[in-house]
């Protein structure tokens, strides 16, 4: 009998260096299955290298190197054997702003499927039907699904890039400041579906907003100057952090 793990995501001991600059300090976490996990704290502390750490999104600067360890499910991501590819279906990632392809609404949500070599029209079109349901698109979209996705408004654009990556069917999702761009009432939208989504997916969010870590997030992790401050449940760190500098954060007193 297999034990179902608590946690999908965890780190042990990492420290992040861009070339000499230490930007993660000794960084151990636990991320729960199906919770959603903010991270929070001031501009450049931290917080975003952290959630690129889960998918690798790090590799790609030249003076990025990493000590420690990640695992996902028990297994070490950065394992020499690792299919970085097949990581990061499992783990899809949406971006600050908005970035749909410059292709229709329909390509942009079968394009992670396409890619791997699926052509199979009526699986695709469930599929993006799917998607674009989980992502509270469907019935804006539903009769113009060969419209340039640029066409969309801002806050479509990002719940389109939401559905793009629950195309593939990832395991966690990872949302770095996915509502900074956007006006109050698409904010709204996309918490909104970030609650729904927490029943089928793991989510790590980035934000700058307290407000919203504390509407949306069931654990929220306080960063400064890469150190991991304090880390617990969403609404103990709000109403009763066990740090002075965490306090002083929240309360406005710097930041």
């Amino acid at each position: 009998m297999t034990i179902e793990k608590k946690h999908i995501l965890e780190t042990r001991a990492l420290d992040v260096f861009y070339g000499e600059m230490q930007a993660l300090k000794n960084i151990n976490m636990q991320i729960e299955k199906n919770k959603v996990t903010a991270f929070i704290g001031p501009s450049g502390c931290g917080k975003s290298t952290f959630l690129r750490v889960f998918n690798r999104m790090n590799d790609y600067i030249e003076s990025y190197k990493m000590e420690g360890e990640v695992f996902m499910q028990g297994q070490n991501i950065y394992d020499k054997n690792t299919k970085v590819d097949e990581l990061r279906k499992n783990i899809g990632m949406v971006f600050q702003k908005p970035n749909p392809f410059p292709k229709s609404i329909y390509d942009n949500v079968t394009y992670g499927l396409v890619i791997q070599g699926i052509k199979e029209k009526t699986f695709l079109e469930k599929r993006v039907e799917k998607s674009l349901k989980q992502a509270a698109l469907w019935d804006e979209v539903k009769d113009d699904l060969k419209k340039s996705a640029l066409a969309l408004s801002g806050g479509q654009q990002q719940r389109l890039c939401i559905a793009r990556a629950l195309a593939v069917e990832p395991s966690v999702l990872l949302m770095d400041e996915p509502t900074s761009a956007l006006d109050p009432i698409s904010t709204a939208k996309v918490e909104e579906l970030i609650h729904e989504l927490k029943d089928k997916y793991s989510i790590v969010i980035v934000t700058h907003n307290m407000q919203q870590a504390s509407r949306v997030s069931d654990n929220t992790a306080f960063f400064y100057m890469g150190d991991l401050i304090e880390f617990g449940k969403t609404e103990e760190i709000f109403r009763n952090p066990q740090k002075e500098r965490t306090q002083n954060y929240i309360t406005g007193r710097f930041g």
